[in-house]
């Protein structure tokens, strides 16, 4: 079966690309790299061609309120359409746990746009919604750092490895199309300004974190439960305390 992985050269989707090859399955990886570019269109049609599932992990170069919400959705407009034309039966894109909570932040507002984009279209749909990534950790943290001061919001979060992600994306773009969305999580919750502190202190990281409840997540306040997936989230395998000992090897 030929699967288009758009964004996939990144890190979810080289992964997701790595997955489906290992299944037997045709993964083409399409990126402005390989002449493919969902905001212009440019290869669009050349790509898809032939094409039973399309994946899209893509994601915004920039994360500026206009600059995200004028990427999600031109890029996701001009890929239904060109997928309609190609007569693709499953559209697979990845998105995040508590999206419609977080509508504050303009990033989640363009996500939200995505969305509605794919369930208004034609094409038989399913949306992976996944906790936030262990490899974004650090930039949560860079995110919210004022001076050698790390400032979060002192709430839960269930983070997964990139791997398990892309596990679930392409075990979704290999099934059948929910209609809906999939949840999916790490197999531990943490409290943000905890697992930001052990992960600094694990890099001899000197920076300090200070727990403040009004902390912006991307723009978004946050309340405690609002970054947790549903109870029947699938969980991921990897658990973060062996995944950050892992990545300092070699360091």
């Amino acid at each position: 079966m030929k699967i288009v992985v758009v964004g996939g050269t990144g890190l979810i989707g080289s992964k997701v690309v790595e997955k489906l090859r290992d299944q037997q399955h045709e993964a083409v990886a399409a990126s402005p790299e390989s002449g493919v570019n969902t905001l212009t269109g440019a290869g669009l049609a050349d790509v898809l061609d032939a094409a039973s599932v399309v994946v899209d992990v893509s994601n915004s170069p920039s994360f500026a309120d206009d600059a995200v919400l004028e990427f999600f959705r031109t890029s996701t407009s001009n890929l239904l359409r060109a997928e309609r034309d190609a007569g693709v039966a499953h559209h697979v894109a990845l998105s995040v746990v508590g999206t419609q909570r977080l509508a504050e932040s303009g990033y989640f507002r363009a996500k939200i746009a995505q969305e509605e984009l794919i369930a208004a279209s034609a094409i038989p749909f399913t949306i992976v919604h996944a906790t936030q990534f262990f490899e974004f950790i650090d930039k949560i943290a860079l995110a919210a750092t004022e001076g050698d001061v790390v400032r979060v919001a002192p709430v839960m979060i269930q983070p997964m490895a990139a791997d398990d992600v892309a596990g679930a994306v392409a075990e979704a773009a290999v099934g059948d199309p929910v209609g809906g969305v999939i949840e999916v999580a790490g197999p531990e919750p943490f409290r943000l300004d905890e697992l930001i502190r052990q992960t600094l202190e694990a890099r001899h990281d000197p920076r300090r974190v200070v727990s403040e409840h009004d902390a912006p997540y991307f723009g978004a306040h946050l309340t405690e439960q609002m970054l947790l997936p549903a109870a029947d989230a699938q969980l991921g395998r990897h658990h973060y305390a062996a995944w950050l000992a892992q990545s300092l090897v070699g360091r």
